[in-house]
């Protein structure tokens, strides 16, 4: 099924530059799996993230099976893409909630997770989403956009959108996580 057929034209520009970085970005990713510790040994957040996107450590398991991925990130920042499909459809023919709420989650403790120091993991405490709009299988893309709002040696706090290639938004989501163990968190 085609869906982009009808979209206007800065729409299916913007649809085809995020399917380019999509393409990008998966042909580095290695396999999902979960890194032994001894891997992540004196790493800090964004040492982890490089060596993910750069195939050196495993792909994360929940974004293959939700089919998600990391499409770009800097300190303070997260955006995930994820396909919209029928594997995700609720009864009433929407796409359930939990995968939105999913991808809100992952960029947006992700952002927080780029400020960990090296040996510093955390944890989401909350997760606060509101869905501004029904997400249907005519939207083929969408990102999860998640930005930190302050971070500070025990709580880090962040917010999310999850807009599709037209720039309409679908869901917002706030996030605290509590950083544990290591150092204090680097904040913006």
């Amino acid at each position: 099924m085609n869906r982009s057929k009808d979209l206007p034209p800065e729409t299916l520009e913007t649809l085809a530059r995020w399917e380019a970085d999509e393409a990008r970005v998966r042909g580095l990713l290695a396999e999902p799996g979960v890194a032994r510790r001894e891997q992540l040994a004196g790493m800090t957040g964004m040492d982890m993230f490089e060596a993910i996107g750069s195939g050196c450590l495993p792909s994360v398991p929940i974004g293959a099976a939700m089919d998600f991925w990391p499409v770009a990130y800097e300190r303070g920042q997260f955006v995930f893409q994820g396909r919209p499909s029928a594997r995700f459809l609720n009864p009433l023919g929407t796409i359930h909630g939990g995968w939105i709420a999913t991808l809100l989650d992952s960029a947006v403790a992700c952002a927080v997770h780029t400020l960990l120091p090296a040996d510093t993991s955390y944890t989401t405490a909350e997760l606060k989403v509101s869905y501004v709009r029904a997400l249907t299988l005519d939207v083929p893309l969408v990102r999860a956009e998640g930005k930190v709002i302050n971070s500070g040696r025990t709580l880090g706090f962040a917010e999310g959108r999850l807009v599709g290639p037209d720039g309409r938004l679908y869901a917002h989501a706030t996030t605290t996580c509590v950083v544990l163990g290591g150092g204090r968190a680097n904040g913006t």
